[in-house]
């Protein structure tokens, strides 16, 4: 098994958890999944959990990631559903917007609602080079954290909200992170901090 991420404190993480679950027949590599030079029809399975949303060229990407895998592989992938179908991101965004309105989506950076869209994400795959398309329809809680401020750290390292945050002064920055706060708190149960997500 191979694991590829762009992020190097990501990969010195899964080298850490695998170490600490003495996983020894995994290797990862710091590196783009699209433009690596992987081996030519070596796997049988690629999977990506809400990363291939941020491809530049998504036909390129998946293009490169199609030529790693055997003729009989297959790419199985998690994405968003469309952006007002994400409490999460509804929630966030009318919190640092204040007022029961939501804030304005940065045009700028990656869109991590990009391959929401099955008949765009179809016709990416098939220009790529891959069949038998299917979509399975998934219904999971998105976790933030044991607690408050652990959810709030987490929140605040999304592009979106440092983005929105950066265009407040300070004290509208201090009230939305207020507001931000609240709404988490209320998400709280026995199980962490949890929205419904799609």
């Amino acid at each position: 098994m191979l694991g590829v991420d762009i992020s190097a404190s990501a990969i010195k993480g899964a080298r850490e958890l695998a170490r600490s679950r003495r996983i020894h027949n995994i290797a990862f590599e710091c590196a783009d999944a699209q433009v690596h030079r992987f081996p030519l029809e070596r796997f049988d399975l690629a999977t990506s959990r809400f990363g291939t949303m941020f491809f530049d060229d998504p036909v390129a990407a998946f293009a490169n990631v199609r030529r790693a895998l055997r003729p009989a592989g297959r790419l199985v992938m998690m994405v968003w559903q469309a952006r007002e179908r994400n409490e999460w991101d509804v929630a966030i965004r009318r919190s640092l917007a204040g007022s029961g309105r939501s804030a304005a989506v940065a045009s700028a950076g990656p869109d991590p609602f990009s391959l929401a869209d099955p008949r765009t994400v179809r016709g990416i795959l098939e220009a790529a080079g891959f069949a038998g398309i299917a979509f399975t329809d998934v219904h999971e809680p998105v976790y933030y954290g044991a607690d408050v401020s652990a959810a709030l750290d987490w929140v605040r390292g999304f592009a979106c909200t440092s983005q929105l945050l950066g265009r407040l002064d300070p004290a509208a920055a201090a009230r939305a992170l207020g507001r931000l706060r609240e709404m988490l708190a209320a998400h709280l149960s026995g199980d962490g901090i949890c929205t419904p997500s799609q």
